[in-house]
């Protein structure tokens, strides 16, 4: 069973940070692009950020430009979201996704195949 995991969300306050991280499991993603949605309540999902299966490109949402950094690491099947300077307007429920086929790398959700259960990140004013 293919499964991504989140973990790091958690309660911050405006202008601190926090790292996410997620672990893919049931299969391998080190030829597959991976990234980074949100939803707040009300709202619809939110592209973040999306790399590239070796890393060599990253895409990057408007609003979270210059503060947050997509990274991965393919010997742990990980990515991970380095979120700094964060406001209150980012507390949302953030989401891991993997694209099922290889080599691709978009910023729609219809490019990613799997998901995780999401982690809730809270940034307090």
């Amino acid at each position: 069973q293919v499964q991504l995991v989140e973990s790091g969300g958690g309660l911050v306050q405006a202008g601190g940070s926090l790292r996410l991280s997620c672990e893919g499991s049931g299969r391998t993603f080190n030829h597959n692009a991976m990234g980074w949605f949100r939803q707040a309540p009300g709202k619809e999902r939110e592209f973040v950020a999306a790399i590239s299966w070796n890393g060599g490109r990253i895409l990057y949402g408007d609003s979270v430009k210059g503060r947050f950094t997509c990274s991965r690491d393919n010997a742990k099947n990980t990515v991970f979201l380095q979120m700094n300077s964060l406001k209150p307007e980012d507390t949302a429920v953030y989401y891991c996704a993997a694209d099922g086929a290889p080599y691709g790398l978009g910023s729609s959700t219809t490019h990613f195949d799997y998901w995780g259960l999401g982690t809730q990140v809270t940034v307090s004013s």
